[in-house]
């Protein structure tokens, strides 16, 4: 991708738009979303050592390693991947816009990262994220001396993944105070009673990092979620709304249309339209989740838009 256009002359560049484009980890044999595949070949793993390495990422600084957890045929709905690996040290993902779709970078554990959004930087405390907006650019940079634990989520208007690159590294930028642009920082210290729609039993606790207004694709929500000992969420089967889990922290049990599968970090879960589904926590730790809403289409959206205003 060279700056102003298309291109794939640069083999870490082609090997970037081949993640940003690839399947799930196993692809359906009828070519159906979803397919004939069990709940368990649906999940996805995060798997540091079958990370793809990549260097100027976007144009970016240095390297890093990172690959698929979700593909664009785990949903129905416009989710076109869910990515998951490492910034290195001194190293980042350069400036570049989206035109068609909207992109979220979210910083999971590690040092402080410099985020930017249309060509304003500021540094945001571990774990945050920041949304794309579609129209807009993003770019991200690790100053530090240590590597950062990196999730990436991409929906589109379409399931086409489109990028223009900027040629901007972003080292050395001018860090603003005060970020101006949206952002979420998912502090457990912030979360509180859980939405109804949870149908949530036992200890769990909830709030909405990021409501429908903030996105101008189908995408919808930004949920953080965290289920204690002994709880348990059942949200109701929606025929208009899917859902991308990922296990934050902790490990579980997920049913999906009467289908259960263990869970545990670094696992991504797709719920599709009209399915069933119920998260319990197990082991010795909570079960820590962040939910990504992603309409049907944009009448879907609006009707969840009015829906959520009713219920305040």
């Amino acid at each position: 991708m060279g700056r102003g256009k298309m291109q794939l002359t640069n083999p870490a560049c082609a090997a970037l738009l081949a993640i940003a484009l690839a399947a799930p980890l196993v692809m359906p044999a009828d070519g159906q979303v979803g397919g004939t595949r069990t709940l368990a070949q649906r999940i996805g793993h995060y798997v540091p050592g079958k990370a793809r390495q990549a260097e100027k990422v976007h144009e970016g600084a240095g390297s890093m390693a990172f690959g698929p957890i979700l593909g664009a045929d785990s949903l129905s709905t416009n989710l076109i991947f869910m990515h998951r690996g490492v910034i290195n040290p001194h190293s980042g993902i350069g400036q570049h816009f989206h035109n068609y779709c909207e992109e979220m970078f979210v910083i999971l554990d590690g040092p402080d990262a410099q985020f930017t959004i249309n060509g304003r930087t500021a540094t945001l405390p571990t774990p945050s994220g920041a949304p794309d907006r579609r129209g807009s650019s993003h770019g991200i940079y690790n100053p530090s001396d240590k590597p950062i634990q990196w999730l990436n989520i991409n929906v589109g208007m379409t399931k086409v993944y489109d990028a223009f690159n900027l040629g901007d590294d972003r080292v050395g930028a001018r860090l603003d105070k005060v970020p101006q642009f949206v952002t979420m920082h998912l502090d457990r210290a912030l979360l509180g009673a859980p939405s109804a729609a949870l149908a949530a039993s036992g200890d769990v606790k909830w709030r909405r990092a990021l409501g429908p207004a903030v996105f101008f694709t189908p995408w919808s929500f930004v949920d953080h979620i965290l289920i204690g000992a002994g709880g348990r969420i059942a949200p109701a089967a929606s025929p208009s709304m899917s859902v991308a889990y990922y296990v934050m922290k902790g490990a579980g049990r997920v049913t999906v249309d009467g289908e259960t599968a263990q869970i545990k970090e670094g696992d991504a879960i797709p719920v599709d339209l009209n399915q069933s589904q119920s998260f319990a926590q197990s082991g010795s730790e909570p079960l820590e989740l962040l939910a990504f809403g992603v309409a049907k289409d944009m009448a879907a959206k609006k009707a969840f838009i009015v829906e959520s205003a009713r219920r305040r």
